[in-house]
């Protein structure tokens, strides 16, 4: 059954339906699997600063650290401390690829409560830790929740929006994510004073928001979608009619029903995906997720008080001037959700990679030119100023690479390789996080200030990535990528073949 399709911008098809209060509710509620992943980013790094952890389960660190005279690059230089910090995203890698699965088969909305007591538990772990094998077991709990949430949540969001906002509402994932650093950054500011068991009420607190995505997730509905996909067709245009509020969803509706019966007739999605015609979506989906972490955003959010103390800041100082970046990270969030679907995903990722390679660049100089490795710190200027810089970076990073990284692998592949595909893009985040999380602080030790120009050198190559081989998005249908935007590239239409995924000679 062909889709009759109402031409709207250009030649991209709108389809009728309105933004509904029950979809606002929706996405918020769904998007506390965000906040849940944010948290977790935001605590691991204060944590790992407070005295009292470092003496009930690193006390070899804690003793390097009151060495007035230590290498102060290398004074947190440890290998399982930055596994407390890392192996949840270990976790989350395996786990993303069962999510898949549970994703397709059951819906997103039972991946999602899923992750949510994955979580729970992870958290009474840690929280309640009496040594350092219980907080790991913990911290791979929480990797298995946050694997399915970051599978789920933005296949839910994409799914759920109306085209025209797709981009904005969808970016509400990456907004609660920040949302839920800058209230780690709060919780260890304040926590850090409270001894000794103030780290067990920053770890204890990352239940909240699981809590919140558990009964929450009661009272939303499933994508029509996924139940279109799973048979369930009559409920899935009743569940279309109730979230575009119109009556009138025929149009969108067929779109739905033929994409699901295309998808239908692949049985094994995984190896379609290693089929040329998958191939654009499936590189660009992991590519953007190395790119986001080797911006060094995520160096910078873990080990945000580390960094500052590093740099001459006391310990209270340090976490402030995390809440602050926090802060700012929130607030930046906003210009992308207004932009996104005005301007485009592509002039966000290229202003963003010229504003991340100038700061990076100077932070580097700096801290080559006056932070040597022993007795010596930045002034109280030049440290406010690295401050500074850094809070430009994750301006940009906030309004760019952030949300877009999840944005655009979760709208690009058609919808009989989507799980299958955001599986490839939410493990590849997962284990390219890990990397940073387990190497930062050594490559800190080892590299120094050469750290920020390593990370500078992959936002050039960031940049030229995407002015030669990304292709805009925005306003094109989920449903209607291979059409309007795959066969459409200069690059990319080679390997859009016909149904035998033959490559196309150019």
């Amino acid at each position: 059954m062909a889709p009759a399709l109402v031409i709207g911008n250009g030649d991209l098809p709108e389809f009728e339906g309105r933004i509904t209060i029950y979809v606002a509710v929706c996405v918020v509620i769904a998007a506390f699997g965000g906040l849940m992943f944010g948290y977790d980013i935001g605590i691991s790094g204060g944590v790992t600063a407070m005295d009292d952890f470092l003496k009930k389960f690193f006390p070899a660190v804690y003793e390097r650290k009151q060495h007035a005279h230590e290498n102060n690059y290398c004074k947190y230089d440890n290998q399982y401390l930055q596994l407390f910090t890392s192996s949840l995203y270990l976790a989350a890698l395996v786990a993303s690829f069962v999510a898949s699965k549970v994703c397709s088969k059951y819906g997103r909305k039972p991946t999602m409560q899923i992750a949510s007591v994955f979580f729970l538990i992870g958290v009474a772990l840690t929280a309640g830790g009496v040594n350092i094998e219980m907080v790991i077991i913990g911290r791979i709990l929480l990797g298995c929740g946050v694997g399915f949430a970051n599978q789920a949540v933005p296949l839910f969001l994409s799914e759920l929006a109306p085209t025209k906002i797709r981009g904005a509402l969808n970016i509400s994932f990456q907004l609660f994510i920040t949302i839920g650093i800058l209230i780690a950054n709060l919780v260890n500011y304040w926590a850090s004073n409270i001894h000794p068991y103030g780290w067990r009420i920053s770890l204890g607190l990352a239940g909240i928001p699981a809590l919140v995505l558990c009964f929450g997730s009661f009272a939303i509905c499933e994508t029509p979608t996924s139940l279109i996909e799973r048979n369930k067709v009559e409920k899935g245009r009743k569940i279309l009619r109730k979230i575009r509020g119109v009556d009138n969803v025929d149009d969108e509706f067929n779109s739905i029903v033929n994409a699901c019966e295309m998808a239908r007739q692949v049985k094994q999605p995984f190896r379609k995906l290693m089929k040329p015609a998958s191939r654009p979506p499936l590189v660009i989906a992991i590519l953007l997720q190395v790119f986001q972490q080797f911006t060094g955003i995520n160096a910078i959010m873990f080990y945000a008080p580390v960094l500052f103390q590093t740099v001459g800041f006391g310990n209270d100082a340090a976490l402030l001037s995390s809440v602050i970046t926090g802060a700012i990270n929130v607030l930046s969030t906003f210009v992308s959700i207004y932009l996104v679907d005005k301007a485009g995903r592509k002039i966000l990722l290229l202003e963003a990679c010229v504003q991340m390679l100038l700061t990076q660049g100077i932070i580097g100089g700096i801290l080559m030119k006056d932070l040597k490795a022993t007795d010596s710190y930045l002034s109280h200027g030049e440290a406010v100023f690295v401050v500074t810089l850094v809070c430009l970076f994750v301006m940009g990073f906030a309004w760019s690479w952030g949300p877009l990284g999840w944005l655009i692998p979760s709208e690009t592949f058609p919808l009989e390789t989507r799980t299958a595909g955001f599986a490839f893009a939410v493990s590849s985040n997962m284990l390219f996080t890990f990397i940073i999380a387990q190497a930062f602080l050594s490559m800190l030790c080892h590299m120094q200030a050469g750290i920020f120009f390593f990370f500078a050198a992959w936002i050039v190559v960031m940049g030229l990535f995407t002015w030669f081989l990304l292709p805009e998005t925005k306003g094109v249908p989920v449903d209607s990528m291979v059409e309007k935007v795959w066969k459409q590239h200069w690059f990319w239409s080679r390997f859009m073949g016909g149904d035998n995924d033959e490559v196309k000679v150019v």
